[in-house]
């Protein structure tokens, strides 16, 4: 069982690779995938890699897929829909920074459609755009969102671009609804079935967006849930190890643009950003660290259970009759009983001594 000390660094440690992911620092991840569905959008994971991206002053290469206008301070935007798989990337390397100084992010906004057109030429044409190792890529995929593949393509023998997404990629983020998450962990916790959401409910009819259920996000608020989302990371180091986390990303970054002619300027700052386990509806899973002076957990009663601190020092200092008898005291004697008699006690010299 791994000490508290040991888990709190291997905590502590992921949370850093998380951040040292989003701040594109040392290329910590050539392709990162995020992975998202119709009930948790990923587009906030991509909003932070661009807010921090703004901050630290790299150039920021958008290619729109489903994306109408062009983001706040994304620097160059591609319209990639109609466009052949080798006109787009030409267009695309056009506007890499001469000299490959210059730090830059390449965004796709959704990756179904490439993975539809050229399932398989999708691991060459992604490879195709990291040149150099200034450069990141972080795509999105709707994982719920069927895929309309070509005949040719539809083997036994032929993996789905899926597949060859999360084998390329060095680091994937996956995507899941706060409030689910912890409906489910209630359900848990009280041994119950976990609910279903989305296409899983396997209802007739349409499905209702996130901010559409009123109900739900009231109840959602009364109840103190933060509005946020689940982020699962598999990040795959050089050595082949993945390390693997999930955290609460909580979007607190405030757009502030401000009209000079034609030109917008945005001021952003980073989301809140914590381990899963720190929220309060998952404080008591397992493997969760507690402080040496946090105390321990009692059942629930209507007096209390617990003791004080000097009936613990009392306790721990009182000597049991049996740990003298664990000395080794020669062949033979160890594991003799001890026993002093009290003058309360009746001695029958017919018993064995003792």
């Amino acid at each position: 069982m791994p000490s508290s000390t040991t888990q709190s660094h291997a905590r502590s440690h992921a949370l850093l690779l998380l951040q040292k992911l989003l701040n594109l620092r040392d290329s910590a991840s050539p392709l990162t995938l995020v992975l998202d569905t119709l009930e948790q959008s990923g587009k906030p994971i991509l909003r932070e890699f661009m807010s921090r991206a703004q901050i630290s002053k790299t150039k920021i290469i958008y290619i729109s897929f489903a994306t109408l206008r062009k983001p706040a301070g994304v620097d160059i935007f591609v319209r990639a829909q109609g466009k052949t798989a080798e006109s787009l990337r030409s267009e695309i390397i056009s506007h890499y920074p001469a000299g490959h100084t210059q730090k830059t992010l390449l965004i796709i906004d959704e990756l179904n459609p490439l993975s539809a057109s050229i399932p398989s030429d999708l691991a060459l044409f992604l490879s195709s755009l990291i040149t150099n190792p200034s450069l990141s890529l972080v795509a999105l995929y709707h994982t719920d969102v069927p895929l309309s593949l070509p005949r040719s393509q539809i083997t036994s023998y032929t993996p789905h671009p899926l597949t060859i997404l999360t084998h390329l990629a060095t680091a994937v983020l996956r995507t899941t609804n706060l409030h689910h998450a912890i409906e489910r962990r209630r359900a848990q916790n009280r041994s119950q079935r976990d609910p279903e959401y989305g296409l899983d409910e396997g209802r007739e009819g349409v499905i209702i967006g996130l901010g559409l259920r009123r109900g739900k996000t009231a109840a959602a608020q009364s109840t103190g849930v933060t509005q946020g989302l689940v982020v699962e990371m598999e990040l795959r180091r050089r050595s082949g190890r993945a390390v693997g986390e999930t955290f609460v990303l909580i979007p607190t970054s405030s757009l502030k643009t401000e009209a000079t002619g034609q030109q917008r300027r945005a001021e952003t700052t980073p989301s809140k950003l914590y381990l899963l386990s720190d929220h309060p509806a998952f404080a008591g899973e397992e493997g969760t660290i507690a402080t040496d002076d946090a105390e321990e957990e009692q059942p629930e009663s209507t007096f209390n259970l617990g003791l004080t601190a000097k009936q613990r020092r009392d306790r721990e200092g009182i000597v049991l009759p049996y740990f003298d008898a664990q000395t080794d005291i020669g062949a033979g004697e160890g594991g003799r009983i001890l026993y002093e008699m009290g003058r309360e006690d009746d001695f029958d010299e017919e018993e064995d001594e003792i």
